[in-house]
């Protein structure tokens, strides 16, 4: 993965986290399924980075969490958010299993805007996976 991707990555992570704050996270869902219709109807693939990166932040439950709490490490909101941006990191650059046949089949811009949704979803539901069995089984 170039830097450019990390940093259009970054700049997703930032604003989707912003949303999720500010707003809720069925309004970050949303928005990412704008964008992506408006990516495929596009031949724009730098795009699709962002689009992954606010699928997986829209699937960590960000609901009652205010700003003043986002950086307290124990609401696991902060700490699923860069877990998922990570995953999503690994997921895209590593195309495992499916996403990496989505991606060599793409037809036009289908597939890479498919492969980058899917890693998005796995990344978030890997965080959130993560965190719950952090909270059952690690914290007392």
């Amino acid at each position: 993965m170039t830097l450019k991707n990390i940093l259009y990555s970054f700049i997703a992570l930032i604003s989707g986290i912003l949303i999720l704050v500010y707003l809720d996270e069925s309004t970050l869902f949303l928005s990412a399924l704008l964008l992506s219709v408006l990516v495929f109807k596009t031949t724009k693939s730098d795009f699709d980075k962002i689009v992954g990166t606010w699928f997986a932040l829209s699937v960590a439950p960000a609901f009652g969490v205010s700003i003043d709490t986002v950086i307290h490490l124990e609401n696991g909101f902060l700490t699923q958010a860069i877990l998922s941006f990570i995953l999503f990191i690994a997921f895209y650059t590593y195309k495992p299993s499916i996403i990496g046949r989505l991606y060599k089949s793409s037809k036009a811009n289908i597939g890479i805007l498919v492969s980058a949704i899917i890693s998005g979803f796995a990344a978030g539901i890997l965080s959130s996976l993560t965190w719950q069995s952090y909270l059952k089984f690690l914290s007392f």
